[in-house]
């Protein structure tokens, strides 16, 4: 009994220790994952701001600082060194390009992405316009607008997709003018663009729409797809998208196409749209009225033509005298009447009589 009773001591003494140790051992494993995923984490945050740093340079300098960084992290040597290195070759690359041994001369340049683009339309410039103003419609036929909401005449809040991820941003019309132009000002927390539209008659039903962007990217998204003009290549597709909702859609059904008719100047409402729909009907009638004017300020009588006021205002025609001879010469010959017979012959006795009469004497 007492040899068992210490075997059994041995044995509990033996699994308490094995405890302790299995213990210990998972600690220190579960230490040691912390820290590599928490290295890891330093590392991929290093490397991701100096993409970013990369991205808002435009990709010159510091692409070669981003790629040495990255490389030497994933190889695993230290954080400081990386940095040091990174840093030397980053400051290297604006030295030379500041002596102008790189590209570039040293200038400090505008951060904005200039993006034009233009397309024609086979509508009417009215209903192009129309359709451009109606905003809460572009979810419907634009790819990556999400949602367009209308906050007021002058101001709208936009939500878009951008990549994989999503952004949104408030715009401010600034000026807008019905069949001619709007200009626009945004902002956002992850970027703005500042532009203008511009409709152009080209023909009775032939459009042309002119679309001018300002676009200042924020964020390593906007910075990244910058380098390739992601944003420009994206505002074409989506004139396009445009083009073809009027194209197959509004030009079916013009008349229950009503776009906002108002006027905006230096962001104030000069002329909402009710007034401005009340002008267009009464601008007709005006017309018609100013042609009925006369220039004396005396109104026609309906139903008169302008040939007969030609006519009642020409002065009449002065007759020339006519020439004696030209009378003569014009007046038609007189025709004479043949004689008789008989009065012949009595014609010729009384001659022959005179004639016989004078010689006698």
């Amino acid at each position: 009994m007492a040899g068992a009773s210490e075997a059994g001591r041995a044995s509990a003494s033996e699994g308490s220790r094995m405890g302790r140790l299995t213990e210990g051992l998972t600690a220190v494993a579960t230490a040691a994952g912390e820290r590599l995923v928490s290295a890891a984490g330093d590392r991929m945050a290093g490397a991701t701001g100096r993409l970013t740093e990369y991205a808002k340079n435009s990709g010159k300098p510091g692409l070669v600082a981003a790629a040495t960084g990255a490389q030497q992290a994933a190889k695993g040597k230290s954080s400081g060194s990386v940095a040091l290195k990174a840093g030397l070759s980053g400051i290297a690359a604006k030295v030379k390009r500041a002596l102008g041994a790189g590209t570039g001369t040293g200038k400090g340049k505008v951060k904005v992405t200039n993006i034009v683009e233009s397309i024609d339309v086979g509508v009417p410039v009215r209903l192009a316009y129309d359709q451009w103003t109606r905003f809460s419609d572009w979810p419907s036929f634009m790819k990556k607008v999400e949602t367009v909401q209308q906050d007021g005449d002058e101001k709208l809040s936009w939500r878009a997709q951008i990549f994989w991820s999503h952004r949104s941003w408030e715009s401010t019309i600034v000026e807008q003018v019905p069949d001619k132009r709007i200009v626009w000002r945004s902002d956002g927390a992850k970027g703005s663009v500042d532009g203008s539209v511009s409709f152009h008659e080209l023909a009775p039903e032939l459009t042309r729409i002119l679309l001018v962007l300002e676009y200042h990217p924020k964020g390593l998204f906007e910075h990244t797809g910058n380098i390739w003009r992601a944003q420009g290549r994206r505002a074409r597709l989506e004139l396009k998208h445009f083009a073809r909702h009027v194209m197959t859609q509004s030009v079916l059904h013009p008349d229950e196409v009503e776009g906002w008719r108002g006027e905006i100047r230096d962001s104030e409402v000069v002329k909402d749209h009710q007034t401005a729909t009340a002008d267009e009907r009464r601008e007709p009638r005006r017309r018609q009225d100013a042609e009925s004017e006369e220039p004396t300020g005396r109104r026609r009588p309906r139903g008169r033509s302008e040939g007969n006021d030609d006519e009642r205002a020409a002065p009449p025609a002065r007759r020339r005298q006519a020439d004696p001879d030209d009378q003569e010469r014009s007046a038609p010959p007189v025709r004479r009447r043949q004689a008789d017979p008989d009065e012949r012959r009595e014609r010729s006795t009384a001659r022959g009589r005179a004639s016989s009469s004078g010689s006698g004497r």
